[in-house]
């Protein structure tokens, strides 16, 4: 078995480098617990970025160090990208578009900044700043932070869209009259979540937002942990295998991630052994595809041995009923609670295992019963279907052009 698949389903990692409101139908920009950014100086430092050579396409690659609010409510350190274009800034400046990245991880290391680009992310970086758009790529809260010390808060939604919308701020307060007030957001899988997420809490930057492109975003957690587990049910343990090591991925993180704001949060509360063995060892040190691969080899060995998976330990019984668990789920990852009037497209693949359609369906249907005006596309008229990572690599160009016509209005 080659244990390296085992990263592809693992929301977006193998492609890519929330206190949420109510369900009433008032619009976000009227709820008084989205505090406007008035942080002085939020520009800490600027690095160059170094790991891919982005000097044919970029006038400046940068790693900016800014300040942003966490999910504690207090300022903390954060990171990210930032490409400017190649040609000398138009009469009132560049508009700024935010790529918000899939999984990759919680550890430092894992964080895009630290990280080579891959040649999708280039060639759309490139399409946008050949469109004459300033890049800004956000690490998240606690992903890449300077102090090493804070874990990043995996699929937390008011937390990634603070990350983009702080550091929209702190990239205008150091690209000043270079670039102008207008933004939007992209995003792939958990990008695509937090780009929703911008989309919420777009008021905190104080600024022009012109809308959100989201690709298969995570929502409905609970229900994409539950198919996963009924998808392989029955199945011969090597297909099962990988599925699972995805979902206990995706479950390790989440964990890892709600370890922030709850540090007595124990992995043993989450899994049984050894899955929590393995979860407790890298969950917080290693990037996604290692984790899987980990859980993997575990479970192969295990099959290998006995000759199936019965009796294998992974997630305790009902751990989505514990009450951090709950919250989280059906509330602080969730996205598209409130009414939301800028522009929104989303793009959703038929065969996407890792992010299923019908989880993306009940998101759709929601938010447009709340009044919230989305453009939905699938590949209903494609004679390739895609899946999770095709429904962003087949759509650059139009995500691009997406992007055009939001700044165009």
């Amino acid at each position: 078995m080659h244990m390296k698949l085992l990263t592809v389903a693992i929301l977006g990692s193998t492609l890519f480098l929330t206190a949420c409101g109510s369900d009433d139908d008032t619009t976000y920009t009227s709820k008084p617990d989205i505090p406007e950014n008035n942080i002085k100086d939020p520009v800490v430092h600027i690095d160059t970025y170094n790991a891919t050579d982005m000097s044919a396409i970029a006038g400046e690659s940068l790693i900016m160090t800014y300040k942003m609010l966490g999910i504690n409510n207090k300022e903390v350190h954060a990171t990210s990208l930032v490409f400017t274009p190649k040609d000398t800034p138009p009469v009132g400046g560049w508009p700024i578009v935010v790529w918000a990245h899939g999984t990759t991880g919680v550890a430092d290391k894992c964080a895009p900044s630290r990280n080579a680009t891959n040649d999708y992310i280039k060639g759309m970086i490139s399409q946008l700043l050949a469109a004459g758009y300033v890049v800004v790529a956000p690490d998240y809260e606690g992903l890449g932070e300077p102090s090493g010390k804070e874990l990043h808060p995996f699929l937390n939604l008011k937390s990634e869209a603070y990350s983009i919308t702080d550091a929209v701020v702190a990239a205008r307060d150091y690209l000043k009259n270079k670039v102008n007030t207008k933004w939007v957001t992209v995003g792939h899988s958990q990008g695509g979540q937090a780009a929703l997420g911008a989309a919420q809490y777009q008021s905190r930057a104080k600024l022009n937002y012109k809308g959100t492109v989201a690709i298969a975003p995570a929502s409905n957690l609970d229900l994409i942990l539950t198919l996963g587990e009924k998808s392989v049910e029955g199945q011969p343990a090597s297909i099962q295998i990988p599925v699972y090591a995805s979902l206990d991925t995706f479950t390790a993180l989440i964990t890892a991630g709600l370890r922030n704001p709850n540090p007595s949060l124990q992995y043993n509360q989450i899994f049984k052994n050894p899955t929590a063995q393995i979860a407790q060892q890298y969950a917080e040190t290693e990037c996604s595809g290692d984790i899987g691969n980990a859980f993997g080899y575990s479970m192969t060995q295990y099959d290998q041995t006995t000759g199936s998976l019965n009796g294998y330990g992974r997630t305790q019984d009902n751990f989505l009923d514990l009450s951090v668990v709950k919250n989280f789920t059906n509330k602080d990852s969730q996205p598209l609670t409130v009414k939301i009037s800028t522009p929104i497209t989303i793009y959703q693949g038929t065969n996407d295992t890792t992010v299923p359609r019908f989880a993306t369906n009940i998101l759709v249907n929601s938010a447009q019963q709340k009044g919230t005006p989305i453009q939905y596309i699938t590949d209903d008229s494609s004679l390739v279907k895609w899946d999770h990572g095709t429904a962003y690599v087949l759509n650059i160009e139009n995500i691009v052009n997406d992007v055009e016509t939001m700044l165009s209005k």
